[in-house]
Parts: C-alpha cells; sequence; structure tokens
C-alpha cells in the first residue's frame, strides 16, 4: 500500500473553509489508483486566518484523509529539518512537495533555496532509502508580477529546482519534476494573487497527478 504525504506552504495546509489541493489528489487517487493507499503526516488542520494559527478543521469538505506535512509561511528551509521524522513515523512512501514560494519572499535567495532542496531529499532518504518525491516549481504569483527582481529569483530557482531534481534523481529513490499547470491564471485560479481557490486547487493536483502517470505509471491522467 503507498503512503502518500503532501508537503508544502500555506497553498497546501489551505485556510477554513477550504477543500485544499490534497482533497483533489485525494479524489483522483481514489478513481485512479487501482489499489489501497494512504495518505500520511503529522499534521491534519487547516491555517485559522482569524487567529493567525493552524488550528482549524473547518474543511469544506472534511470526510477525506486530512494528514499532511504543511504549514503557512513555512518553505524548504523549515520543511528540511522536520521531513525525516515525518517520513520515517508515517512510513510515507511518496512525498508530493510544493514549496519555494516563502523561502524566496523572505528567507533565502534561489541558490540558497536550491541547497535547502537537497537536504530535505538528503533528510526524507535517510529516513526512508526507497521514498519517491515529485516537487512542483513555484507557481505563478501575484509579486512575481509585481516585482521584476522577485521574479528573476522564481526563475533562477525553478532552473535550480530541475537541475537539482536531475542530479539527485535515483532508480531506488527516483525524482519528478512536476509542470507548472499551463493554464495557471492567478486572476482566475487565486483569491487573492497566490493561494488557489477551487480551480487553482483542481490546476495543483492535476499537476501532481499528471507527473505521476506519466513518469511512474501510476494512477491515471486528472480529470478532475
Amino acid at each position: 500500500m503507498l503512503r502518500f504525504m503532501p508537503v508544502g506552504d500555506s497553498m497546501t495546509i489551505g485556510s477554513a473553509g477550504e477543500h485544499t489541493w490534497r482533497y483533489r489528489m485525494w479524489q483522483h487517487l481514489r478513481d485512479t489508483h487501482g489499489a489501497p493507499f494512504a495518505v500520511v503526516g503529522p499534521r491534519a488542520a487547516l491555517h485559522d486566518k482569524a487567529t493567525d494559527t493552524p488550528t482549524s478543521y473547518e474543511y469544506a469538505d472534511p470526510d477525506f484523509p486530512r494528514a499532511h506535512l504543511a504549514g503557512w509561511g513555512e518553505g524548504w528551509l523549515h520543511m528540511a529539518p522536520l521531513v525525516g521524522e515525518a517520513v520515517r513515523a508515517h512510513r510515507a512512501d511518496v512525498l508530493l512537495v510544493s514549496l519555494g514560494l516563502i523561502d524566496l519572499g523572505f528567507y533565502t535567495n534561489a541558490e540558497q533555496t536550491a541547497e535547502n532542496v537537497g537536504r530535505f531529499v538528503a533528510e526524507a532518504r535517510a529516513a526512508e532509502p526507497r521514498v519517491r518525491m515529485v516537487l512542483l516549481p513555484v507557481i505563478p504569483n501575484v509579486r512575481a508580477q509585481s516585482d521584476p527582481a522577485f521574479a528573476d529569483q522564481v526563475a533562477l530557482f525553478n532552473e535550480l529546482l530541475a537541475k537539482t531534481a536531475a542530479d539527485l534523481d535515483e532508480p531506488r529513490s527516483p525524482l519528478l519534476l512536476a509542470s507548472i499547470p499551463p493554464s495557471y491564471d492567478i486572476d482566475a485560479d487565486t483569491y487573492d494573487g497566490t493561494h488557489p481557490n477551487a480551480s487553482g486547487e483542481h490546476k495543483i493536483a492535476a499537476a501532481f497527478a499528471d507527473a505521476m502517470y506519466q513518469g511512474w505509471d501510476l494512477g491515471g491522467p486528472y480529470e478532475g
């Protein structure tokens, strides 16, 4: 039985009242995987914007496995020290990782962020040498649209992420680089220029699902 662990920042944890792309991914796997699977991780809550804490369980539909390793304002910098224990404790087989925007926005430049990707991969593999990972580049967001220097850092990081994934890929612990959803539109697919609305959730889930189907013949094409 494969055990999937979503890892990410505010776009992955989501906030009160949302479905999250994690929900859309679970629906997709339920309909296409054709074998038992689990969604695992040390956390299960949404972010509560009223209190600025990860304490809400007000999912738009709470009837799904809500486990994850995601946090509002957390990036590769924050998850690299946590992922090993999370993989070990929850016996994760596949990590679905969407990180980078927070790092570039507040903590590290593109090169430093790519170094933290390497640390993350090493920690995950130390916990489970056969763990698989799907890495999503930083997707379009409002700051990159309005801040050319930040946009350059995002573009550089995404290039470095692709190189890191290629360099660190190995048969027993493969790395897949997902594609940025080609039709992703910050006006149509987010509610604030960054965080996904329902259509954005579907497109992020599709990016992971299509990468796994094309790269590993896992599941099927996303039809959500």
